[in-house]
């Protein structure tokens, strides 16, 4: 296991991150951020299985998308490739993982009730947790990004790729956004993170 990884998880996680790597053989690489993804899971033509999570992550972010992509892997090896990678399987053994470190010693206590009630039934993607992705936020490193949800209505904003959206009306869950160059209408999830644009 790269001793490199250990930089980026609570101290307190480090040896039960080590025995699960170490049992499963996996090869886990630290990737400059990727705005689509924290992190994946793929087996290699060489047959090794490997792991890419994003080096920008806080500690707290940084372990559950760990713990999320080793999910992938021993939901796989145990289920089979036909299981759907976010269906059942994969959350009751992202679950059983997760257990062991959902404790005031690795995580900030008032994370805690938030990981609890997301683990009863774990999403694709914990930013669909709003409650648990802005609490996961105040850990980041500060910078000039906003979440869709904090910006005020008719405000423009800025994507990562330079796409300019005005922000709309919230429907069920998610945001009503006109791109300013075409006119097309878009939803945003709450959490996606954007740049105001000054009008």
């Amino acid at each position: 296991m790269q001793t490199t990884l250990l930089d980026f998880i609570p101290k307190e996680s480090h040896s039960m991150v080590k025995t699960i790597l170490d049992k499963d053989s996996l090869v886990v690489k630290v990737k400059n951020e990727r705005k689509t993804k924290h992190g994946d899971y793929r087996q290699l033509p060489n047959g090794k299985h490997q792991i890419t999570i994003n080096s920008n992550l806080n500690q707290y972010r940084f372990l559950i998308t760990l713990i999320h992509e080793i999910a992938h892997f021993e939901a796989f090896n145990k289920f089979g490739r036909i299981i759907k990678p976010h269906g059942k399987e994969w959350k009751m053994t992202f679950q059983h993982l997760m257990l062991p470190f959902l404790r005031p010693e690795v995580f900030p206590i008032e994370l805690l009730p938030l990981l609890a009630k997301h683990f009863k039934n774990p999403k694709a993607s914990s930013d669909t947790d709003a409650q648990l992705a802005l609490a996961l936020k105040q850990f980041d490193e500060s910078n000039d990004k906003t979440y869709v949800f904090e910006v005020p209505l008719n405000q423009t904003f800025k994507l990562y790729n330079g796409r300019v959206f005005r922000k709309g009306n919230k429907r069920r869950k998610r945001y009503e956004c006109v791109e300013v160059n075409s006119g097309k209408l878009y939803l945003f999830n709450p959490n996606a993170e954007v740049e105001l644009v000054d009008q």
